[in-house]
């Protein structure tokens, strides 16, 4: 899967909440610092194995396969992400 941003939903840095925001006509969700690095990664071009990849090396970490992808689940049944066509 190659998870992308779902249409009608808009990621942005928000100055007012000091943190990331998904926007959506009938909204917002403020993202924690860990949800809005996964979904800043979902551009419809990386793999959620690329995704994974990147996040361990840009933070220094392991194992967090099961994590980025109950979230990225998580994503998909709240509409946020959808797969790249």
């Amino acid at each position: 899967m190659r998870p992308r941003i779902g249409p009608g939903f808009r990621l942005q840095f928000e100055p007012a909440q000091d943190a990331h925001v998904l926007l959506y006509p009938e909204g917002m969700v403020k993202l924690n610092p860990s949800a809005a690095q996964i979904l800043l990664r979902c551009d419809g071009e990386r793999s959620v194995e690329a995704i994974v990849a990147e996040l361990e090396s840009a933070f220094n970490a392991t194992g967090l396969e099961p994590e980025v992808r109950a979230f990225i689940d998580i994503a998909q049944r709240q509409r946020w992400v959808v797969e790249a066509s």
